[in-house]
């Protein structure tokens, strides 16, 4: 199993430099970069300048450039500017120093709030693992019990109408369900009882300790139900399928014929094997939920989290932003993709990644 893991962890590399290089070809070739935005901003500031200000004078005063935006800008300022972001270098240049940078971590800076991309990921975080475990903890719990249970009572009614409820709620986008939360219970149109924006109260400094968290919960419920609502189909239902194939199987007819009650048949003989494929998933699904799935929910409730910094730096072509959290995610995605291999064979000794290669 050693060599499997060191195997494994030795593939993450040409991984991530694969995954790397072909988003910074299609970065590169989109138009808008930050020299462009810039540009476009600062020729907008210098339409709308005073005629016959120097400002204007000065802006206006150089040849065309490279860019669209540019053009009737100084080309001295122009080169300043791509100076500034690094676009004074060829592509490939900027490309190898990317990678040497991120060998040892070191992401640089946003363009736009001139802070470290590592302190924005630090400083975002909490709020999306608030989200994210929170929605993940509330999934698995009602998921996991309703998918035996239907599973238990396949095809009666109690099997048909859960089955219609689910499908209607993975069928509603978890964004369209936020919106219809807010109008309901945000101060939208009817009631307003929760809050519609941040995590926390402003004042919540000045709370108390039960207040506090009371404050927490209050901010959180809408966006963690409008997280929750979309997730429970798939797991339930494979929850159900899992145990609908171990229950039929010779080992739980035998239990049966030696006279175990039912729930030492369903708890004590199928529950390890059917929760096989859910256990050995629930890395996979954590960073599912903690990084992907949760940008448009912070953004419709106003969460200052990963996703809305992932929205706002794809917006604003901020570029280390962009690369550096696809860095910090991809290099997490992948530990916690062997994190699931490693747990398949922690709940089945059986399986054996390692033979089934050589």
């Amino acid at each position: 199993m050693t060599a499997y893991i060191l195997r494994r962890l030795i593939l993450i590399i040409p991984t991530l430099i694969g995954i790397l290089t072909i988003n910074f070809i299609i970065i590169q070739a989109a138009p808008g970069g930050p020299v462009e935005q810039t540009l476009a901003h600062m020729e907008g500031m210098a339409n709308s300048a005073i005629p016959g200000s120097s400002a204007s004078g000065d802006m206006a005063s150089g040849g065309e450039s490279g860019y669209r935006a540019g053009r009737g800008l100084d080309d001295r300022l122009v080169k300043e500017i791509e100076a500034l972001y690094g676009f004074d270098k060829p592509a490939w240049e900027r490309y190898f120093h990317m990678l040497g940078n991120y060998l040892t971590f070191d992401f640089g800076k946003s363009f736009y709030s001139d802070k470290p991309v590592t302190d924005l990921i630090i400083e975002k975080l909490p709020v999306s693992l608030s989200l994210g475990l929170w929605t993940t903890l509330i999934t698995y719990l009602i998921s996991v019990p309703l998918g035996i249970r239907k599973a238990v009572k396949d095809g009666t009614p109690f099997d048909v109408w859960s089955s219609s409820v689910i499908i209607i709620g993975y069928a509603i986008p978890n964004f369209l369900f936020a919106i219809l939360l807010i109008v309901l219970f945000a101060g939208g149109s009817y009631l307003d009882w929760f809050p519609l924006r941040g995590l926390t109260s402003p004042n919540f400094d000045e709370l108390t300790f039960g207040g506090k968290i009371a404050d927490y919960f209050w901010h959180i419920s809408l966006p963690v139900l409008a997280s929750v609502v979309g997730s429970f189909a798939t797991l339930t239902m494979l929850t159900k399928n899992s145990f609908l194939d171990e229950i039929n199987k010779q080992y739980v007819l035998t239990a049966r014929a030696k006279g175990l009650s039912e729930d030492k048949v369903l708890y004590g003989h199928v529950f390890r094997n059917a929760m096989l494929l859910i256990i050995a998933g629930m890395p996979a699904a954590l960073i599912g939920i903690f990084f992907t799935g949760s940008m448009l929910i912070e953004v419709i409730f106003s969460l200052d989290g990963l996703g809305l910094l992932g929205y706002e730096a794809v917006i604003n072509r901020d570029y280390p932003v962009i690369f550096g959290t696809l860095y910090i995610f991809t290099l997490i995605g992948l530990i916690m993709k062997l994190i699931s291999d490693l747990t398949y064979v922690a709940v089945d000794p059986r399986i054996d990644f390692e033979s089934r290669e050589s």
